[in-house]
């Protein structure tokens, strides 16, 4: 995980380091997600841009993609799979997630994309698809 997004995983809070929604989404969403203080850890690794997962016998390395939070990744393949986590869903059509912590830094993210070679997009949330399929509002 990214440095950045660790203290999310540290305290089971989601918000601790984002935009916080209002009050009703912050309570129902652990119930929704899961995700709260009994779940806490501690990263055991910090992924940086540029990260190389060669020696895992994984030909890809880390994306810095921050926008739906500041610390999201994405792992590029050397044959251009893209797994961008929550920067890109398709649960209607290929979109930039709706749900963005920093618009500005999100349309960075989508910046850096345009200049690698990639193939497919798999989303966390909804199918992959096809990077030329995806079409962003400027």
């Amino acid at each position: 995980m990214h440095r950045d997004d660790s203290a999310m995983a540290e305290r089971g809070d989601m918000f601790v380091n984002r935009k916080k929604p209002n009050l009703v989404i912050r309570t129902l969403i652990p119930f929704f997600t899961g995700f709260g203080t009994s779940e806490r850890f501690t990263p055991d690794l910090f992924l940086e841009d540029g990260y190389d997962l060669s020696p895992s016998d994984l030909r890809a390395k880390i994306i810095a993609l921050p926008g739906h939070s500041r610390g999201s990744i994405g792992i590029l393949t050397a044959g251009g799979d893209l797994f961008c986590g929550d920067l890109f869903e398709n649960t209607k059509g290929p979109v930039l997630n709706s749900l963005m912590d920093d618009l500005s830094a999100a349309k960075a993210s989508v910046a850096v994309l345009e200049g690698l070679k990639i193939r497919t997009v798999y989303p966390g949330h909804g199918q992959p698809f096809a990077i030329l399929d995806l079409k962003l509002i400027p």
